[in-house]
This record gives structure tokens, sequence and C-alpha cells, in this order.
């Protein structure tokens, strides 16, 4: 085990593994450090602490001093002047008409070196400006051209999600991103949606690869010829997350997509498998092609004998049986109206049958007929 401090040098940073020398440093202490390039002014992110040897990368330097009131005006000295460069070096791509994109500038701890971070779709001839910048700022000049990545994670920003970005906010390095990535999960291949601001494949897709190759190891393909409780069938839709399938049945009546478990299923093969199963089912050769036959379709336990005798009889009946019963159930409605029936409604057919009309007696008047006169209405004369 070796007892190191974690040393970051700005706030997006990676973090440095160094020898604390002897020294006890704590969390947020500001340190001057010796690296490659030679003194430089950072931050403890991590107190004292040990680590497995495989962990350290020999040589392993050390801390020279905890940062003191000169170093902290150093520092603070250090930062006006990136202000100043990133602006004057701007300024000069401008006047040159670089294609290049300013992005980011750090001075050294000791001011002996300034380095300026630029995008550029290509490469770019920048003599003419290391000339200026040197002439200029009396230190020695270093450009370096870096991705858009890392220019996202320079600048910051907020993703699609609302959230600050991953790579300005805990990721130290870039993990490679594919879009088979993104076709495991299930995602739209819009590259709008699953691009992020800096117009690659988002970081995130990474975080739920391993767990989202798990399940569909499990799970059986869109496609793919499987047995189920209810019969043999094709699957339709996958659902990795709830852990669960549609699938269309090849045998009964029942023509619905049902859901089934990983579990419940038992893979036969994908659609080559499916047209041999149809050809010999066509055939009546099953068992001989190696299929076993499907269980009968289950009826419900709430329906009525009955009824399912009926609906058996109906659909398997001839068409004048079904005619007949037809005849037989209309009459039925019409006999269930007539009971119904109010009795001032009911027919004369049905009543009790009048009494005979009395016979007039012998003497009495007989009554004259009535006849109406007709109106004359017509627009003439006439008898009236």
């Amino acid at each position: 085990m070796t007892e190191i401090v974690s040393i970051r040098f700005n706030e997006r940073g990676k973090a440095y593994y160094f020898d604390p020398a002897g020294l006890t440093i704590e969390q947020g202490c500001k340190v001057v450090v010796e690296t490659a390039k030679g003194l430089e002014y950072g931050e403890c992110v991590q107190e004292n602490h040990q680590v497995d040897d495989a962990l350290v990368i020999q040589p392993l330097r050390s801390v020279v001093r905890i940062a003191t009131d000169a170093d902290h005006r150093s520092a603070q000295a250090s930062k006006e002047r990136e202000k100043e460069a990133f602006e004057y070096c701007r300024q000069k791509i401008k006047e040159l008409e670089l294609e290049m994109k300013l992005v980011n500038v750090e001075f050294g701890f000791e001011g002996n070196k300034v380095l300026f971070f630029f995008t550029s779709d290509g490469r770019v001839d920048f003599r003419d400006l290391v000339k200026d910048l040197a002439g200029r700022f009396r230190a020695r000049i270093e450009l370096r051209q870096i991705g858009v990545r890392d220019e996202a994670k320079m600048l910051g920003g907020l993703g699609v999600c609302g959230k600050q970005f991953c790579c300005s906010q805990f990721l130290n390095e870039f993990h490679p991103v594919s879009i088979k990535m993104a076709k495991t999960q299930g995602l739209s291949l819009n590259p709008t949606k699953i691009s992020g601001t800096c117009g690659r494949l988002m970081c995130c897709l990474k975080y739920e690869e391993v767990a989202y190759e798990d399940l569909v190891k499990k799970a059986p393909k869109i496609g793919a010829f499987v047995d189920t409780p209810y019969g043999k069938g094709s699957v339709i839709n996958v659902n990795l997350l709830r852990g669960n399938t549609k699938v269309r049945l090849e045998d009964g009546f029942d023509t619905t997509l049902k859901t089934f478990t990983f579990d419940e299923l038992n893979i036969l093969g994908g659609k080559g498998r499916r047209a041999e199963y149809i050809a010999a089912r066509d055939e009546g050769r099953l068992e001989e092609a190696g299929f076993t036959p499907s269980p009968p379709p289950k009826l419900t336990k709430t329906l009525d004998l009955d009824v399912s005798s009926t609906l058996t009889n109906s659909f398997h009946s001839k068409p004048a049986e079904r005619k007949r019963d037809e005849n037989r159930k209309r009459d039925d409605r019409k006999q269930n109206k007539r009971r119904n029936k109010p009795a001032h409604k009911v027919q004369e057919s049905e009543a009790v049958a009048p009494q005979s009309q009395p016979q007039p007696l012998e003497g009495a008047k007989k009554k004259k007929p009535y006849y109406r006169r007709r109106k004359n209405r017509g627009g003439g004369g006439g008898n009236k």
C-alpha cells in the first residue's frame, strides 16, 4: 500500500496522485506540486489515504509545499492574464482568417508557458499566430488542438436532461460510445435524440450497457418462434425492463396478442422453424417433424355451460338449422310481446266474441238514412 493525496489543477480536470512527502494535507487545501511541466498550483480533492501499489504509476511525484499567500497572489495574477491572452488570441485569429475556434487559455504557475486550446475541422497553419503571441507575452507558446468532447468539458453547460454535462461534472475520462449501445437499449436511432450538445453520442449510453446486455441474453429476439403454455407462436414485441414479451399464437381461435414472461417461453427457432411447423401442421405430421401437439384452447371459468354449448352448436350447425333457430327465436319474441301488451290494446281477434245484435220491434219506425249535403265549393253558381 502507498500513501498518496489526490490533486486537481482545474475545476473540471482529472485528479492525479502525488506523494504527500510527510505532509498532512486536508481536503480543499491549496498546494504547489512538482510536475513534468514544472511547478503547478492545485487543490487537494482527497486527503492522505492508502491505495494499492498497482494503481500508482511510478515514479510518483511529490508535493513541494502547502501554498502560501505569495502563491495565491501569483495564481490570481495568472487567471487575470488568461482573460487578456484569450481576447488577444481571438482577435489575431480573426485578422489572420484562420479556420479555428479558440476554447481556453492556461498560464503556467511560473509564468514561463502559455497553453492555447482550440478546435478545428482540419489542419491549420498557425505559424504567424505563434510569432505574434510569443512577441506579446514573452513566454513559451503552445497551441493544442482538442476534440468537441473536450471542448464541451471545458466550457460546461446543460444537457437534454436538464442537468450539467457529465463530462464537466464528474467524468474524468471519456469512454468509447457506439451506436450498438443505443440498439441494445431499444432507443430511437435518430441522431438528434441520442446525441449530446457536442454532437457526439451521449456519454450516459455507457452507464446501463452492462445491465441491458444481461437482459438481452435472457430475452428472445423479435420474430423468434417460441412455445408457450397456450401453444406455439411468434414474438412480436420485447420489453426488457419489465421482462415480458408479446406473442402472436399460431394455434386455436384466439388471434389476440398474449403477454408472457421470459421464463414461460421455450425458444424453438426463428422464422425458418415457424415455416416448418406450419407445413407439418397442415400435413398432419407434427410428431415426425419433432413438434409436440399444442394444448387445446382454454375456456374461461366464468363461461356458462349452456352458453358455450349454444355457441358451439351455432358455429358448427348447418345453414338450414341456423335459419330454423332464428325463426323460432323470432316467434318467441312476438309471443312475449303479445303477453305483455295491455288489455285495451288487445286485437279484436283475441278478444271475447261480441253478442248478436237485437232485432227491431214490430211497428217501430225505421230511421231514415242521413245524407250529408254536399257543399258547392266551386266559384260559380249552381244548386245548393
